[in-house]
């Protein structure tokens, strides 16, 4: 079961997440984090160039085993030459990482297919795919909309996209059956909601008080199943077959013992009437919290 977890280093780059209260890992916490991990089964990393000093924090922590996933940034508008600007910024990429070859190259911003240049840069990822930089290339998605644009143009070898007992809208829309139907590799993200659904519910900002109906029910719902917030969050994630790997992001050694120690406890999962598709609420990229 650990071996389908993937842990999201966001955290080691960046002050990152509605829940964090401790800021930016320490290097010498992402270290404890990562070998804690792997000699419990975990074998995946998630990292971004747009991550701050985060490829940079796992390749001095040395992470050559490690499968991982890393994600190209919006080709700069001034750039020329699609193809020497993401093999150098691959390379770059590599470099900091310390290894020879991501598992996979994503797009951050997978919209930039759509326009002019979008065939240049798909193009770019596939001969970076043949020369053995990258095994895979994929998508990082805020939605499955996303894939109704981008599909009929284009394919990819791995799709990561948010999923949680919250938002369902991989699953619900056909994506999720669809894309494993076709050997895609699917990384879920977000199976807390940027920490969103560990709060209680006198914890969670102002902006999300028009939804207390949900939270009250969500906290009522644990309380009567005797389960904490984190293994029913895990447990729904963990349920849906057709998801290679839960990417989880994690900001202390302490987290992640409680993350693979609530995987291995027996879980309720929670029910469908917590779904809920308001981009407002699942869509962190729409959050305005001041």
């Amino acid at each position: 079961m650990n071996e389908r977890l993937a842990i999201g280093t966001v955290q080691f780059g960046l002050p990152y997440g509605i829940a964090n209260q401790t800021g930016q890992v320490t290097p010498d916490e992402a270290a404890a984090i990562l070998e804690y991990a792997w000699n419990n089964g975990v074998n995946t990393l998630d990292t971004a160039i747009d991550y701050g000093n985060s490829e940079q924090c796992l390749g001095d922590i040395g992470v050559k085993q490690w499968r991982i996933s890393s994600k190209l940034p919006a080709t700069p508008d001034d750039c020329d030459d699609i193809s020497g600007w993401v093999e150098k910024t691959v390379y770059g990429s590599l470099d900091r990482l310390g290894i020879n070859q991501l598992h996979a190259l994503l797009l951050h911003h997978p919209g930039q297919l759509s326009d002019a240049r979008g065939e240049l840069v798909y193009k770019a990822l596939n001969n970076l795919k043949d020369q053995g930089l990258i095994k895979k290339t994929g998508i990082s998605i805020y939605g499955p909309d996303e894939l109704d644009r981008l599909w009929p143009n284009y394919t990819f070898d791995l799709v990561q996209s948010p999923f949680n007992l919250i938002d369902r809208r991989l699953a619900t829309s056909g994506w999720l059956q669809l894309l494993n139907k076709k050997g895609v590799e699917i990384h879920s993200r977000s199976v807390f909601l940027q920490g969103l659904l560990l709060m209680h519910v006198s914890e969670r900002p102002d902006r999300f008080r028009h939804w207390q109906p949900l939270w009250q029910q969500w906290q009522q719902w644990q309380q009567q199943q005797s389960v904490s917030a984190v293994q029913a969050c895990l447990a729904f994630a963990m349920s849906e077959p057709d998801i290679d790997r839960v990417i989880v992001g994690v900001d202390s050694l302490s987290q992640i013992k409680e993350i693979i120690n609530s995987i291995s406890s027996a879980s309720p999962i929670p029910p469908a009437s917590f779904a809920n598709n308001d981009l407002e609420l699942i869509n962190p990229s729409l959050w305005t919290l001041n």
